[in-house]
């Protein structure tokens, strides 16, 4: 009996975007708890190159385990084509988003047909379509779990404390480092979405996309240094993060918070000194908070905004865009 087989992006080795490579794999069976899925569109995430180039960027320690090949992705939007026996709240037909599998790398979503836990998915946004549906779930996840609710107990790997989202109204002010990239343009809106001021960092190119969005200030970083300019904040989001990202801390008055999404280098005496807290998360797969984001995507309170669209075969030409930077919003990839 022929094994039924699928189109998919694989990895045999580590290295740059050429050795995404599309190839014929077999087509994936659901297991209990989970849905099959014809994916319609895959969201192309940091994620995505980190598991290409090997986790260099990660300490040692941290990084996850995997074995070579893998079919990197964790996003998806499409539609159910076949649920397994305990399944209960999806059935064939109906179309889906979703975060698969994250914090580990088995997502698999580069590909035609996924086997995901039906716990990590939602029901699509009927408003918008599977293109903008599939950029949203790791950035959207992410904005929400550092400033809305974490929705889980995990331990970050990079913190021993854990993670705490700070109310957020129209007293508090906010400044969203990177805010034009995909966690950064979602976060604005929903800081805005709860009435927050927000002061919006990125290059200048991207001041009317983020005016629109609801920026209340605009700070263009290749004129002017945010740090200098920022003051008596409540709260940093930084979605660049890194070693550069406690320059923020004296942006920030005293009580105030800073949340770097990617990890960075502070000085937790310096931080005691300024009375400040630093304190991040790692993002987890959750369906029921994607569901919550779903109704702010449907009602267009919060909209996905798309850098640039790539087949699932030219999965390479996508991470090379990613490689060049400044984007505005997701990439995303089409699968036929």
């Amino acid at each position: 009996m022929t094994t039924p087989t699928m189109r998919a992006i694989r990895l045999h080795e580590h290295g740059g975007p050429d050795v995404l490579r599309y190839e014929q794999v077999p087509l994936p069976q659901p297991g209990p708890g989970e849905a099959l899925v014809r994916v319609h569109a895959v969201g192309v995430n940091p994620p995505d190159w980190y598991l290409r180039d090997g986790m260099s960027n990660l300490p040692e320690h941290v990084r996850p385990k995997f074995s070579l090949p893998v079919i990197p992705g964790t996003d998806l939007s499409g539609v159910v084509e076949a649920v397994a026996a305990d399944v209960d709240d999806f059935a064939v037909g109906d179309e889906v988003f979703g975060l698969l599998r994250f914090p580990g790398f088995d997502g698999s979503t580069y590909a035609q047909y996924v086997a995901a836990p039906a716990s990590d998915l939602a029901r699509k946004p009927a408003g918008i379509d599977h293109i903008h549906a599939a950029g949203a779930p790791m950035a959207g996840l992410t904005a929400w779990q550092f400033l809305i609710e974490l929705g889980h107990d995990h331990p970050s790997p990079f913190q021993a404390a854990q993670h705490r989202p700070v109310p957020l109204d129209a007293h508090t002010t906010v400044l969203i480092n990177g805010a034009a990239g995909g966690v950064g343009h979602l976060a604005l809106q929903l800081a805005k979405w709860k009435g927050a001021q927000v002061i919006a960092v990125a290059s200048g190119a991207h001041e009317t996309f983020l005016r629109e969005l609801g920026a209340d200030e605009f700070i263009d970083y290749t004129k002017h240094h945010p740090e200098d300019l920022a003051h008596d904040l409540d709260l940093v989001l930084d979605a660049v993060g890194g070693p550069h990202s406690r320059r923020f801390l004296r942006t920030l008055k005293r009580g105030g918070s800073h949340f770097p999404v990617f990890f960075g280098e502070f000085d937790d005496e310096e931080a005691t000194q300024l009375g400040v807290t630093v304190t991040g998360t790692q993002v987890r797969s959750n369906g029921t908070q994607l569901a919550e984001l779903a109704h702010l995507l449907d009602t267009g309170t919060v909209r996905v905004a798309i850098d640039s669209t790539f087949t699932l075969a030219d999965a390479k030409a996508a991470h090379k865009r990613a490689a060049q930077g400044h984007l505005r919003g997701k990439i995303v990839l089409t699968v036929a």
